[in-house]
């Protein structure tokens, strides 16, 4: 297995393994490969993928807007997981954030992911309840489906 930087030619790969993923939330507009090559090139190797024999096993959409890093669709293939992929992906990413001299990196977990919740607290990463999140959507076209 290799970890290295996504492209946009890893797109499909991508994107398959999303929609693979029961319960995984994919949005029209920016998960679209336009909106993830948008993405790519705003936040520059910063986006990693696990794969294993030329075939992408995990991802995580990585980026930040200078203060703070924010991890996106962080997933591994069901088969590969608790394996270690995850925490490999999401230790290069940190690092790669690091470089860039970002200091703090939130995620958005889905109250009912308990596989990724429990993830992320291993990984030592805080649970926040003293704030609310909000969102807006800005485009009518941009709804999110979820993988059933």
């Amino acid at each position: 297995m290799i970890i290295r930087s996504m492209t946009i030619d890893d797109y499909d790969q991508v994107y398959a393994l999303w929609s693979g993923i029961k319960g995984f939330g994919i949005r029209a507009v920016d998960d679209s490969k336009e909106g993830i090559s948008r993405f790519l090139q705003r936040n520059p190797n910063l986006s990693v993928v696990a794969e294993d024999n030329k075939v992408i096993i995990g991802s995580i959409l990585c980026g930040h807007d200078g203060r703070r890093g924010t991890l996106y669709h962080v997933c591994v293939a069901e088969r590969y997981r608790k394996h270690g992929v995850g925490r490999e992906m999401v230790s290069e990413a940190v690092s790669r954030l690091k470089k860039e001299g970002i200091n703090k990196v939130n995620l958005i977990a889905f109250c009912n992911n308990l596989l990724g919740n429990n993830f992320w607290r291993k990984e030592k990463f805080t649970f926040r309840d003293d704030l609310n999140y909000y969102d807006l959507a800005i485009s009518e076209e941009n709804k999110t489906d979820f993988v059933s």
